[in-house]
């Protein structure tokens, strides 16, 4: 069920200065995927709308066409993110959490939020709300990325 819109009020920032971690101490500083076009997407185990697009966005990260960098919310519970994906059908998403919420705050704090970047590391459009990532709609989307 799509329950968003499309917001391109933003196209040409730049890749937030934000470091997220995966529950073995593992860091992604978001920067560092400046060079190829990915998919950032906001999320948490409480939030309805997120959890209707894992699936999808496991299956977009699964094909390899496009990186999906899914960033968990869950700051109080970091040890569920990773279980939380694989009984969700999501199992091939990277358990990224961002624990100060930085990303949530500099996104408007709602949820789930998806913003495309492009390899030039600069933000093509976000989506705010869930989404349906493999509907012909959103396939023209992400096909913007460059």
């Amino acid at each position: 069920m799509i329950t968003g819109g499309l917001d391109r009020s933003y196209k040409g920032a730049a890749i937030p200065a934000v470091t997220a971690k995966d529950g073995k101490g593992n860091a992604l500083d978001l920067a560092s995927l400046k060079g190829k076009p990915f998919l950032l997407n906001l999320w948490a185990t409480w939030c309805a709308p997120c959890i209707a697009e894992l699936p999808t966005l496991d299956a977009l990260h699964k094909g390899g066409t496009l990186r999906v960098v899914a960033v968990s919310q869950d700051l109080s519970a970091p040890e569920k993110v990773a279980p939380f994906l694989k009984s969700h059908d999501a199992p091939n998403l990277e358990p990224w959490i961002e624990q100060a919420a930085d990303l949530s705050f500099a996104y408007g704090g709602n949820l789930p939020i998806t913003v495309l970047f492009g390899s030039d590391g600069k933000e093509v459009w976000r989506w705010t709300g869930g989404n349906e990532w493999d509907s012909p709609e959103a396939m023209k989307l992400l096909a913007e990325a460059k």
